[in-house]
């Protein structure tokens, strides 16, 4: 099993989590990226860069995700290809996509863009807070313990 993370937009917190929880556990992090991302030197952690463009890093995750990874993303087209291939998919917040409920995230999501596309502000994500950073960590842990099994 290994954790994929898309990494251009995962905040820098949740990425140095995923470097501790990589050295504990040993499982591999590969985070993608259409940019050079610094990560610490270790055998467990590395990283794909992709050509810019418009989904080249989620496509590449999905080409590459196996049943069992875990992807790391708040895009939910990508999250429902990943849980569609067997995989799990967690925002950077800590929320879980999962069969039931990824249909209604992408119809929610399809709405937003249809109402953005309409001229409708609607703004975008709060900052990212320690509370969410701590959901993070604690959906990490959990699917974490998961694999263990």
């Amino acid at each position: 099993m290994s954790i994929w993370v898309d990494a251009d937009a995962c905040p820098n917190a949740v990425k140095t989590i995923l470097f501790r929880a990589a050295e504990r556990t040993a499982m591999p992090l590969i985070l993608v990226a259409n940019q050079s991302i610094s990560v610490p030197a270790s055998r467990h952690i590395r990283t794909l860069r992709v050509e810019s463009g418009f989904d080249v890093a989620d496509n590449e995750i999905v080409k590459r995700v196996e049943p069992g990874d875990l992807v790391i993303t708040s895009d939910i087209p990508l999250a429902a290809d990943v849980i569609e291939k067997g995989g799990f998919a967690l925002t950077s917040r800590g929320e879980e996509f999962t069969r039931e409920n990824i249909r209604g995230r992408l119809n929610i999501r399809d709405f937003m863009d249809t109402m953005r596309a309409s001229g409708i502000q609607s703004g975008g994500p709060a900052p990212f807070s320690e509370t969410e950073k701590r959901a993070f960590a604690n959906a990490l842990d959990r699917y974490l313990a998961r694999a263990k099994k």
